[in-house]
């Protein structure tokens, strides 16, 4: 910072110097009569300020907008100016200021308004077109003229016209509102071409018409019908027409053809249409074919254009020659005798004629020249034929006569004497030469019914292939004997097909033959395109295309390579068509994105599949929506043209890019690095390309863009930025004066540049005097740019001085800041100003006012107030202004948001420095403002066929600017895209789009809290596009409204589901689904299908499944479903706008079938007669498991003899069975299957008995040795096998059974010897015993059987002869006791044995296992009487009671269990379909004493009976019964009684 130090005089002096010039006065303004676009300005010249005038400024106002210089540089010497180039109309006011060489002085007294008058209009309206909107009418648009070129309000506008190229009146139509610029001219005539001009006119007359611009009429329909109009048959089934064509005049169009109509005159809705092309020479003619024969027509033409047909002529009456009648039907014959028989027939029925006879004809078949032929009546319809031949076949022919010939006869051959009778079957079905659409067939006929077959019918099943499926007719072929191929035609691309044949005699039809084999057509494109084909405006650069799938069967080929091809392209364009493929066959609309804005375009569609593409649809049209637009306005300049002015012009946006109708511009301008967010200056109307900026800063830098804007919203702004700044001013007065430093004669002034330096500053001026002086007796110092201090010395003590500060620009200086300093050193700091207030009154919702009373000033003057600012509740205080005047008591406090509550503070500065802060003021809150912006996120979606549901999002917080009130929701009907009569007025402002709405349009308002976010308007118009705009308000008033949004109204999803769902099952694969339509009321437009939905009941994700029926049907059958199992079926309808809801699932369980295969089969514990074989659960049940069939087989015969088992076992959990019938050494083939309804399919696999390769061998020296309460077994280890022994298992077999058994297992392999208790063995019973070692390779080679011990136990003490001595004694009496109740104790337990079991009777080869019995599978040679014994009393086993060949069975097994399951249940036995039983035992001592263990005994007794089977010759046939039986080792199973069949 630069000091500046000036010493100066002790005395004062006056100078005298130059100053700005006075304002000029007595300024007049005058009209200038002879020229009516200027005005006369005169004025009085003023005091020059001791400086010459250089020159004067004159300045304007025009209707009241900012004062702008007119003239710049007016003489010096004038006193009055023409000021020229006003514009009628408009009013001005006028300012006049002189420039002398210190600056600009004060502007004069401005004169008062002016106007200058109205004259015409000097310009036609702009942009003229016509378009053609019917064939009477022509709609006309325009813009205003340019609104310089207005020269008063315009009052409205004069549209004439007349025919194009014709001399004559115009006709006018009178537009009495300058807002309209349209107008729909009607009356006119049909296809006529028009020259139309178009003028506006004010209250001071009409101006000029604009060029003609011309336009036709669209076309009509003739009015009048073909001329001369001649029609002759020329054979049975063509007519011939010649006419001429009607008038030209009556034409009203391009003629595009002629139509030649016919219709039967007993069928007037049965019309043929042939149409035919202009011809421009001579006398047009065209042919009528494939009309029935001998029919009367009545026929008429008639010509039409591209809107229609014209009135046909006089329809005539035609008959159709006669021609050869058809064949005669229902040939048949009766009373056959050897030498005649009678033949009868109906009458033709393609008659084609009068019918005048029928022939007879008949001949030996084969021999050509023994023909007869009688002549008939056309009333006589049986003839007898005598004399022929018996037993011989004939070839009998019956034709119909008319006088154009005999027709077609009907044929058929019969032997006489034989009656005919109905045909048999054909076989050999073959089918060759499979084509997309055909395939030949190849068969062998069956028995004729001895006559002539006259017909074969051919039959399919389409599609779905099975022995539940329909069969149709597909093909019939007549009069072909003997035919072996037929060609079927008119199949279905890529379709399964199975075809069976039928023959048909004059008896009747045959039975059907055997079925084909399935077949498949191969593929072919597609025949048909989607239909229903209709687009819709999705949003500015999107179409919405909707269309109706192609069912399945008309796919021609694979669903997967199936989709659709869109094709679009813009008709005025010649550029290529662009397309968009959708590969789901399924998809019913898609949207078509990246299309240009406001444009129109033109689709069609295609199906396609893996051959190739089918036929284009027919050629849609649809528009995209108006939209913003996508490019800036052209050429944008500005230019400064004051210091707060500054003026912009730009060209119009790139036609391609308005996207819509312009209707203004948007100025933004941004202070650069002053102002945080750009202003916006609004231009109404696309006509005006320029705006002047006003009240700008001076000498700022501004960013200047433009943007047009459309209803839609605002477009893109131009780029880049366009710099301009303000013209330089004079600069405003510099700012934070201060005197940091006073003393008795000298003070330092400090201060800072202007806060609005409107330009370059440069330089500063300090002038100060003697408060006390002259106020012209300043002492004046410049100082330069830089310098912000000063220090003035040799003042007077103790005195007041004032000083003022300005600063200089190139324009001046500018003006000075004012302050007054005391020469004194007694100075403090301010104290705080006092009672800050805030009057509500002075509270708006952006600003409030603070008033302040000022604090003591220190003995310093205050030199400038800080006012700070804090939002509430958590905000910071913050710095509004640090630069508040001196003199202030209020200050204005701006920028602030509404409906916020603010406190607020103040502080002093004076020289010395700052004070403290005042004193908080109360919390005031801003009042409430409009919304500042719209809902957001807008979406309306049609609900219904008459109303639409209406989404937002509320504004933000911080926009509300008070509390929300609610929303008003704005509507309007567009015109419809298609619609020719009406037309939408051109809005200028959102404020007329709200009138507008409001005036031609419902109005609604939805008053509620912010959070209601959803509204249905309903009652709306069917098939009518409307627009939608929201704004939110509050009790201040609305928001700025949202963009428009645009919905088609009339369509809508279905809003219920089908109703009445019944799943009924059909088969083990098959549901059918039945339902209604939803309610009428519901349905919003046409059903166009249904969606079913199906999934098993358990497992929706992982098995839905959705059928689409495109057709209209309510039923529907799910098939190659899963068997018995529950499924849930949901439905939904859908229609052109989309789906509806889906129903409730109903359930329904498909039918049960056979089971799959068991999911394994698996053998373990082989020994080398014995093993378990167990089988998994089908994966697939397909219904309640009843049980399974187990057989067994040896591969190969053992001693001659090839012995096949059957076990069924019954219920599901058990799935093992223990075998131990087998043969060492021998591979047996399993077979198991289970059960549901019926038997699946077999699972299989081999076993070989053991022992197994590798396995240990027998152990030796087995010896067995018996205690008083215990057996003991001994051996010896035997050779090791491939891998070492892991332990041991005993075998046993009982005297009474006679089979080996596992005794015990799982025996450390360091055991060499067992203990048993001989309480686990049946008393009396002998066994043998022998060890099997046990490896990892399995079950080796048995040992020994050891010695047969008995398991009597040790006999008792009171056996002994010294205990016999004393019972001896004992009394005779008690012995005989004693022997009665033995005796009486034998009988009862016998009863009781045998009263508890059932009978098995005739048991053979088959067993049945209920529920999981134990199966031990033995032969017998002869019915057996067996009885046997599971009970156990008092720990005593009774002994067996054998019958011959007796079953002995034991309860408990020290092995009892098999695989891990306790067996439960008992079994089943049969031979055949001989069934055997049995049932659980009721023995009440049982029940009380379960039994300790169980073994299982096998109920051969007699080896004789064992090997008797054994020995059958191979082929023969067995001399008696099998019996196979089983064993179930159960706690609860207490005794088991088997009766002999007697």
């Amino acid at each position: 910072m630069t000091e500046l130090t000036l010493q100066l005089p002790p005395l004062c002096f006056q100078e005298i110097r130059s100053e700005l010039p006075h304002s000029p006065q007595n300024l007049l303004a005058t009209l200038n009569s002879s020229h009516s676009h200027t005005v006369m300005l005169s004025w009085v010249r003023p005091f020059d300020g001791n400086s010459p005038v250089l020159y004067y400024i004159v300045e304007l106002s025009e209707n009241n907008s900012p004062w702008k210089v007119h003239l710049s540089n007016v003489g010096p010497e004038m006193t009055g100016i023409t000021v020229r180039g006003l514009t009628p109309a408009r009013t001005y006011q006028f300012r006049v200021c002189a420039v002398n060489q210190v600056g600009r002085g004060q502007y004069s007294a401005e004169t008062s308004r002016l106007m200058l008058p109205e004259e015409p209009p000097s310009a036609p309206p702009k942009n003229i077109v016509a378009s053609g909107r019917t064939n009477q009418s022509i709609m006309v648009q325009w813009q205003p003229p340019p609104e310089t070129e207005h020269n008063g309000v315009l009052r409205g506008y004069i549209l004439r016209y007349r025919l194009a190229g014709l001399p004559g009146e115009h006709q006018q139509r009178n537009i009495t509102s300058p807002e309209v610029n349209y107008c729909l001219v009607t009356e006119l005539i049909i296809w006529t071409q028009y020259e139309i001009q178009v003028a506006a006119y004010n209250g001071a007359g009409l101006g000029v018409f604009s060029r003609a611009v011309t336009e036709y009429t669209l076309q009509g329909v003739p009015t009048a019908p073909p001329q001369n109009v001649q029609m002759e048959a020329v054979n049975s089934t063509t007519i011939q027409f010649l006419w001429n064509p009607p008038p030209q005049q009556f034409i009203n169009g391009i003629n595009q053809g002629y139509k030649l109509l016919a219709w039967p005159a007993e069928v007037p809705e049965a019309t043929t249409v042939v149409t035919i092309a202009p011809d421009f020479h001579g006398v047009h003619h065209g042919y009528i074919t494939n009309l029935k024969k001998f029919t009367a027509y009545f026929a008429s033409v008639l010509c039409f254009t591209t809107p229609g047909d014209g009135p046909p002529s006089t329809p005539q009456l035609i008959w159709t020659h006669e021609d050869k009648p058809g064949a005669v039907g229902h040939l048949s014959f009766t009373e056959i005798l050897d030498t005649s028989l009678k033949v009868s027939w109906q009458e033709p029925l393609e008659k084609n004629g009068i019918i005048t006879g029928y022939q007879v004809s008949w001949e030996v078949y084969g021999r050509n020249g023994s023909r007869l032929t009688h002549t008939l009546s056309n009333t006589t319809h049986e003839y007898k034929i005598k004399g022929l031949s018996s037993l011989t076949t004939y070839t009998i022919d019956v034709a119909a006569v008319t006088t154009a010939g005999t027709g077609l006869a009907t044929s058929s051959t019969i032997s006489s004497g034989v009656p005919p009778e109905l045909p048999g079957a054909p076989s050999n079905l073959v089918i060759s030469n499979i084509s997309p659409r055909s395939a030949t067939l190849q068969f062998r006929p069956g028995y004729d019914g001895k006559t002539s077959i006259s017909r074969w019918i051919v039959e399919g099943q389409v599609g779905a292939i099975g022995d539940e499926e329909e069969w149709v007719s597909l093909y019939e072929e007549e009069n072909e004997p003997d035919a072996q191929t037929l060609e079927i035609p008119n199949l279905t691309p890529y379709t399964h097909y199975r075809f069976r044949m039928r023959q048909v005699n004059i008896v009747g039809s045959s039975p059907v033959s055997q079925s084909s084999r399935v077949i498949q057509t191969l593929q072919a494109p597609p025949d048909v395109a989607p239909t229903s084909v209709t687009v819709r405006t999705a949003s500015e650069t999107s179409l919405r295309l909707r269309w109706v799938p192609l069912p399945d069967s008309q796919y021609n080929g694979n669903p997967e390579s199936v989709g659709y091809r869109i094709k679009y392209w813009r008709p005025d364009l010649q550029a290529p068509s662009l397309t968009q493929v959708i590969n789901d066959r399924l998809e019913r609309e898609f949207t078509i994105e990246g299309l240009e804005e406001w444009t129109e375009y033109e689709l069609q569609m295609q199906a396609f599949n893996a051959i190739g593409a089918g036929p284009w649809s027919v050629a849609v049209r649809g528009r995209t929506r108006e939209s913003v637009p996508s490019a800036a306005p052209e050429n944008v300049s500005a230019e400064a043209v004051s210091s707060t002015q500054i003026l912009l012009t730009w060209a119009s946006v790139p036609e391609q890019d308005q996207n819509g109708l312009i209707l203004g511009y948007k100025v933004l301008f941004r202070a650069k690095d002053l102002d945080p967010e750009p202003r916006s200056h609004v231009v109404r109307g696309n006509h005006s390309q320029s705006a002047l900026l006003a009240g700008l800063r001076k000498f700022v830098l501004y960013e200047l863009q433009v943007l047009a804007f459309t209803r839609i919203g605002n477009g893109v702004p131009s780029s880049p930025l366009i710099l301009e700044r303000t013209k330089d001013d004079a600069p405003g007065p510099p700012v934070r004066l201060v005197f940091p430093e006073v003393r008795l004669t000298s003070v330092r002034i400090v201060w800072q540049p202007p806060e609005e330096p409107n330009g370059i500053i440069l330089g500063y001026q300090i002038a100060y005097r003697l408060a006390s002086s002259s106020p012209n007796t300043f002492t004046t110092v410049e100082v330069g740019a830089t310098v912000r201090q000063f220090t003035a010395t040799e003042l007077a003590p103790e005195s007041a001085y004032v000083f003022r500060l300005s600063a200089k620009t190139r324009q001046g200086w500018g003006e000075p800041l004012e302050a007054t300093v005391i020469t004194t050193e007694k100075r403090e700091r301010p104290a705080p100003p006092r009672e800050l207030l805030v009057p509500q009154a002075e509270v708006t919702a952006r600003s409030l006012r603070l008033q302040w009373v000022p604090g003591s000033d220190g003995a310093s003057p205050i030199r400038y107030f800080t006012v700070q600012v804090r939002e509430l509740p958590r905000g910071e205080w913050q710095t509004y202004s640090s630069s508040i005047s001196h003199e202030a008591t209020a200050c204005a406090v701006e920028r602030l948001r509404p409906f916020t509550s603010y406190k607020l503070r103040l502080k002093a500065t004076n020289d010395i420095g700052d004070s403290d802060f005042s004193a908080e003021t109360d919390a005031v809150t801003t009042l409430q403002d409009v919304p500042g912006e719209p809902p957001s996120f807008i979406s309306v979606t049609p609900h219904t066929t008459s109303s639409v549901l209406i989404q937002w999002r509320p504004p933000r917080d911080e926009s509300l600017n008070g509390l929300l009130q609610g929303y008003r929701i704005y509507y309007r009907e567009l015109e419809s895209e298609a619609s020719a009569a009406t037309v939408s007025k051109t809005l200028k402002t959102p404020s007329a789009l709200r009138a507008e709405l409001t005036a031609q349009s419902s109005f609604k308002t939805v008053n509620s809290s912010s959070t209601l976010t959803t509204y249905e308007l309903t009652h709306l118009k069917k098939y009518r596009r409307y627009e939608v705009i929201l704004t939110a308000y509050n009790i201040i008033g609305e928001s700025p409204a949202s963009a428009p949004v645009e919905v088609f109204v009339g369509e809508a999803a279905p809003a219920m589901a089908p109703q009445n769902i019944q799943v009924t099952p059909l088969t083990a694969s098959q549901l059918e689904v039945t339902w209604d339509p939803p309610p009428p009321e519901s349905q919003n437009g046409n059903i166009q299908g249904y969606k079913v939905y199906y999934w098993e009941a358990e497992s929706q994700n992982e098995t839905e499944k959705m059928k689409v029926l495109f057709l209209p049907e309510t039923m529907v059958k799910l098939k190659n479903l899963t068997s018995h199992t529950q499924y849930l079926v949901s439905i939904s309808a859908f229609n052109a706008a989309g789906d509806g809801p889906q129903s409730d699932p109903r359930q329904g369980r498909t039918h049960q079938a056979a089971p799959g295969t068991p999911s394994f089969l698996a053998f373990s514990e082989i020994t080398s007669t014995t093993l378990n074989v167990s089988w998994g659960e089908p994966a697939a049940a397909n219904g309640v498991l009843q049980g399974y069939r187990v057989v067994y087989e040896p591969l190969a015969p053992v001693q001659g003899v090839s012995k096949v088992v059957t076990v069924d076992v019954n219920g599901n959990w058990q799935r093992w069975l223990k075998v131990r019938d087998l043969t060492k050494g021998v591979t047996y083939f399993f077979r198991v299957q289970a059960r549901t309804i019926a038997y699946g399919p077999e699972l299989q696999a081999n076993v070989t008995a053991g022992p197994a390769e590798g396995s240990p061998g027998s152990p030796r020296d087995v010896l067995v040795t018996k205690s008083a309460s215990e057996l003991t077994l001994q051996w010896t280890e035997g050779n090791a096998g491939r891998t070492p022994t892991t332990g041991y298992v005993i075998e046993a077999r009982p005297s009474d059974e006679g089979l080996w058994d596992m005794f015990v297992k799982d025996i450390p392999r360091s055991a060499t010897s067992y203990s048993v208790s001989l309480d686990k063995l049946r008393q009396g019973v002998t066994y043998e015993f022998r060890v099997v070692a046990v490896n990892q390779a399995g079950y080796g080679e048995p040992s020994s059987p050891s010695m047969a011990v008995s398991a009597q136990v040790e006999t008792p003490f009171y056996e002994e002869w010294w205990f016999l001595l004393v019972m001896a004694l004992s009394s005779l009496i008690v012995i005989l006791l004693v022997v009665f109740a033995l005796v009486l104790h034998g009988q009862n337990r016998r009863y009781r044995s045998c009263s508890t079991g059932k009978s098995i009777s005739n048991m053979e080869e088959s067993v049945t296992l209920d529920n999981g019995g134990f199966a031990a599978l033995e032969l017998n040679s002869r019915h057996l009487n067996v009885k046997n014994t599971f009970s156990k009393k008092n720990g005593t086993r009774s002994p067996p009671r054998p019958s011959p060949g007796g079953l002995h069975y034991s309860d408990e097994d020290i092995c009892n269990k098999y695989n891990g399951t306790v067996l439960t249940e008992s079994a089943n036995l049969k031979e055949k379909s001989v069934d055997a039983s049995e049932s659980e035992g009721t023995d009440s001592e049982s029940e009380d004493v379960p039994p300790q263990h169980s073994f299982v005994n096998h109920y051969m007794s007699d080896p004789t009976y064992y090997n008797s089977w054994k020995r059958r010759a191979p082929g023969g046939r067995a001399p008696h019964r099998f019996i196979l039986f089983s064993v179930l080792s159960l706690p609860s199973l207490n005794s088991l009684c088997v009766e002999p069949s007697v």
